[in-house]
């Protein structure tokens, strides 16, 4: 009996001790868990105080980029309208001072040419207008949008816009005013009018509610078509031999058709007068040629060309674009010296003019550069006496 206590005395002490080693234990993980929590908290502050400061930080460099944009800002519209300003007396300077047409043969030669073109065209030109108006300058530009391809050609008759896009397509587009034209979205909201053949280049020309276009299988032809009937009117073949593009930056046109107020005209190129461009007054009612004559100025390096008043205009470009430029100067009744006749400058665009449009009520020039429609008022003065 008495060794049955002593045991039971042995276990409850034992029990004793294991209860507090336990007791021991979990006050050391909770002292353990205590201290982790304290340096979670520490942690927590200074990671909050330094994100703090971060903010602080970033929004006060926020702050000074705003205001070096604002300085950027206006340092760069100050320098926007400097430029302007060297654009304008650009301008100016090159109005004044154009630079001289390239030639590529001596003088006395050209003089020699000069005077065969005359000898060959001793018929006095019979105008059928008093128009004495003759280019000065480009008073100002307009770009109404962006409808086509790169080459192509738009102009207005009798209040409607005709667009043409491409060089060698069937179908033009007919808008009822301007406004019609600036407003749509692409050609959707136009009259497709559908022609019996493809036209070729863009030398084609809307007068009098009929368009006069080029079409070429083994020989170049002129077609007018009647636009309010939409049929063909009549055809003729071009009386040129062995033609040539009219215009090396714009080989596809071979015959550029214009109109003034005078009426209706051919710019074309033979071989006949291999680097020189050619004229021609043609009859719209019958399409036969009138009187034709051999101008002064070079395919090379031309782009485009236009008649006002009985005198042609040829505008230049390089092959890499850069400026366009009227450097050449053909009057048919021979009232235009080059004297007269100022080097007129184009505003800087996108790149060569595939077609120049004028329109003899407006006195405005339709352009297409680029596939931009473009609009050039033009400012004139008048022809002298010779």
């Amino acid at each position: 009996m008495r060794i049955l206590q002593i045991f039971l005395i042995l276990l409850c002490g034992l029990a004793a001790a294991q209860q507090q080693t336990l007791m021991d234990y979990l006050e050391r993980r909770l002292l353990a868990i205590e201290d982790r929590i304290s340096l979670w908290h520490e942690q927590t502050s200074r990671y909050t105080s330094e994100l703090r400061e971060f903010k602080q930080q970033m929004v006060a460099q926020l702050e000074g980029l705003d205001k070096n944009k604002e300085a950027l800002r206006s340092e760069l519209d100050a320098v926007g309208a400097r430029v302007d300003r060297v654009e304008r007396e650009m301008d100016y300077l090159e109005t004044q001072n154009g630079a001289q047409p390239c030639v590529d043969v001596e003088d006395k030669l050209v003089e020699q040419q000069v005077i065969v073109a005359k000898e060959r065209n001793k018929a006095k030109y019979a105008k059928l207008t008093d128009c004495r108006d003759m280019i000065e300058s480009i008073k100002g530009m307009k770009i109404l949008k962006r409808v086509g391809g790169t080459k192509g050609m738009w102009s207005k008759d009798s209040g409607k816009v005709y667009l043409f896009n491409g060089t060698g397509e069937d179908t033009l587009y007919q808008f009822g005013s301007v406004r019609d034209f600036t407003s749509s979205q692409g050609v959707a909201a136009a009259k497709a009018v559908t022609l019996p053949t493809s036209w070729q280049g863009v030398g084609h020309v809307v007068y009098n509610n009929h368009l006069y276009y080029m079409r070429a299988n083994e020989e170049i032809r002129l077609v007018k078509f009647d636009l309010q009937k939409s049929s063909e009117v009549d055809s003729a073949v071009f009386p040129a031999k062995d033609q040539l593009p009219v215009y090396t930056l714009n080989p596809e046109t071979y015959v550029d058709l214009a109109v003034d107020e005078e009426g209706l005209w051919a710019i074309y190129a033979t071989k006949e007068n291999e680097k020189h461009i050619s004229l021609a007054k043609v009859d719209p009612k019958t399409l036969s040629i009138e009187q034709m004559w051999d101008t002064p100025c070079l395919r090379e390096n031309a782009e485009a060309a236009f008649v006002v008043c009985g005198t042609v205009y040829v505008a230049y470009n390089s092959k890499l674009p850069s400026r366009s430029r009227i450097q050449c100067v053909f009057d048919v009744s021979d009232m235009v010296t080059d004297d007269d006749a100022p080097t007129v400058y184009f505003p800087k665009r996108y790149g060569t003019h595939s077609s120049l449009k004028y329109s003899p009520m407006e006195q405005l020039l339709y352009a297409w550069d680029d596939g931009y429609q473009i609009l050039y008022k033009l400012q004139m003065k008048k022809k002298l006496e010779v």
